[in-house]
């Protein structure tokens, strides 16, 4: 988020971070290991039913399109059930990101505003109400529509293509799970990388500053910094998507094994 919102230097100035490990450096000396983890509040919270909710949409996506329970589905509608469970968790997601971001950004700015997530909260809902709170919810959607499409149909592409001849794609290894896993989360933010450049740029700006939206946005990014500004933080991102999403569906298998044992006809 710092790297997506950084201003842009003046001529003969230095930009604030000159990339990922440089932010991260200045971030640790500046604010300690606690600058690390700015804003970790609000996702921490709603990140347990965001990927409960995301799961559930993408099952939900593929029970839609199956005549029976047994239908394989081809890739393409793996990938529409993926973005239905994009839509899903857009809900929970988007007043997470608009909190999260503005805490990493007062933490940079050095100004202080919001003494927490639930002060935050308040503030933007004493404001502007609750469209202050779901300000960028369409950039949300539209990062988090076709990026969970794409997570989805890797990662059961990837599943299909790591399952020895022969056998069930149920008996896959761990290591052949989060190596499907960590590459589906490489796939899913190569896709969403841009629509949160312009997110984290639209959730940040002071009120009024985008009439228009993303469009707004968009123009002005072109405009000053030209098309690669679309993949600011992309090193940092690509750092994180692997162990993350690796991590994430061997959690979500090793749940499902377990609740089938546990209560197999549920």
């Amino acid at each position: 988020v710092r790297l997506q919102t950084q201003p842009k230097p003046q001529p003969g100035q230095a930009p604030l971070y000159s990339g990922t490990f440089d932010c991260f450096r200045k971030t640790l000396v500046r604010e300690g290991v606690q600058g690390l983890y700015r804003g970790m509040a609000a996702p921490i919270i709603g990140v347990t039913p965001m990927f409960a909710v995301c799961f559930f949409g993408f099952g939900l996506g593929k029970r839609l399109q199956q005549r029976t329970p047994d239908d394989v589905l081809t890739y393409p509608q793996l990938f529409a059930a993926g973005m239905l469970s994009g839509v899903f968790t857009t809900v929970i997601m988007a007043p997470g990101e608009r909190i999260k971001c503005l805490l990493q950004i007062q933490a940079a700015t050095g100004e202080t505003k919001y003494s927490g997530s639930l002060d935050c909260a308040k503030q933007l809902y004493r404001e502007a109400g609750i469209r202050g709170v779901y300000k960028g919810t369409v950039l949300t959607l539209m990062r988090d529509v076709p990026a969970s499409g794409m997570y989805f149909m890797t990662y059961e592409w990837l599943k299909n293509i790591l399952t020895p001849e022969g056998k069930s794609v149920s008996d896959l290894s761990v290591p052949r799970i989060l190596f499907a896993g960590g590459l589906a989360g490489i796939f899913n933010w190569a896709v969403a990388i841009p629509p949160d450049v312009l997110k984290s740029r639209f959730q940040t700006a002071p009120a009024g500053k985008y009439p228009n939206g993303f469009r707004d946005v968009l123009r002005e990014l072109i405009r000053e910094e030209g098309v690669a500004s679309l993949y600011k933080g992309f090193t940092a991102v690509m750092i994180r998507a692997f162990p993350a999403n690796a991590a994430c569906f061997l959690g979500f298998e090793v749940a499902m094994k377990f609740l089938n044992w546990v209560a197999p006809g549920l």
